[in-house]
């Protein structure tokens, strides 16, 4: 009877996570040509394409889609058989994890995270996946460890851990007109504002608040990130409305004539969690994983 390799079997799963040779290359530490050969290998023991060409990247094909979650499942549990008996010994994990969060939280903790991983589990790597629109299954699949945020699958078999709660205030250059004067709801309302939006829309909750004081904003510049959002600022006289409080700390070694402050109006801070999904639950690398973001957050909101 013939064995199939179970080395394409990870080779596969790793190229249905990235949905690109040279992605997919990268993690396994192949060379992309030695990674095309694989995936030849796999398309020839499959009978099937598996990724094709759409647009400038690969999407995979419906047989792919029907065995991603089985292919997945095996990997792991080959991983845990393997690593069975090796809890305790986490200097020697070689482990990539795929962490969905925002750039603001790897902007406030990521430093301090690989610090912690380069003293206990140093071959670890850590993969930042960008958040989706409707990828509520990426936990439930496999296709990522951990999500981060304020929105989270609301499945009722993945678990949450509360991080911690992140209030805004506003932002604008050093000099700006706006610190001239108080700054009440009309005067905020009076400059141009940026917005900050993965879905690059330009109103949001702020909009609610002053329309009910029947006032409204001018949004001159959406963009997807605070760090662009930031960097927008200087020399300009637009300001940033909705600023994660967390980040100022952060932004102060880059020396940026920036200044901070209270919103004139009601915005409900966001409450920042965790999620992951059971099967994780015992997994000791994981578990290490979750308690260590938990302790960095618990000792920066302390």
């Amino acid at each position: 009877m013939h064995i199939p390799d179970m080395n394409l079997l990870v080779a596969l799963n790793v190229l249905l996570e990235e949905g690109s040779v040279v992605g997919a290359a990268r993690r396994m530490n192949l060379s992309a040509p030695a990674m095309s050969r694989t995936l030849t290998r796999i398309r020839e023991t499959l009978n099937d394409p598996i990724l094709v060409r759409s647009g400038r990247g690969l999407v995979p094909t419906p047989r792919a889609l029907e065995l991603r979650e089985q292919v997945r499942g095996v990997v792991e549990l080959a991983h845990g058989v393997f690593t069975q008996g090796q809890d305790s010994d986490l200097s020697q994990l070689d482990r990539t994890f795929s962490i969905r969060a925002k750039d603001v939280f790897f902007g406030v903790y990521g430093v301090a995270l690989r610090r912690k991983m380069a003293l206990e589990m140093p071959n670890a790597a850590l993969r930042v996946v960008p958040e989706g629109f409707t990828d509520d299954e990426a936990l439930s699949e496999g296709r990522i460890d951990l999500a981060i945020g304020s929105t989270l699958p609301s499945s009722a078999d993945i678990k949450v851990q509360h991080l911690f709660t992140c209030p805004f205030v506003g932002l604008a250059r050093e000099g700006h007109p706006i610190f001239d004067q108080p700054i009440t709801p009309q005067r905020f309302a009076a400059y141009d504002h940026i917005s900050v939006s993965r879905r690059g829309r330009a109103r949001g909750p702020i909009d609610a608040v002053l329309a009910q004081m029947a006032l409204e904003r001018r949004v001159l510049f959406t963009t997807p990130t605070f760090y662009s959002a930031i960097f927008a600022l200087a020399d300009s006289e637009l300001i940033l409305p909705l600023m994660p409080q967390l980040l100022l700390k952060a932004l102060e070694p880059l020396g940026l004539r920036l200044r901070a402050f209270e919103l004139p109006i009601l915005v409900k801070p966001e409450e920042i969690s965790q999620a992951w999904h059971p099967r994780l639950d015992n997994d000791h690398a994981h578990r290490w994983l979750r308690r260590t973001l938990k302790t960095l957050c618990d000792n920066a909101t302390a």
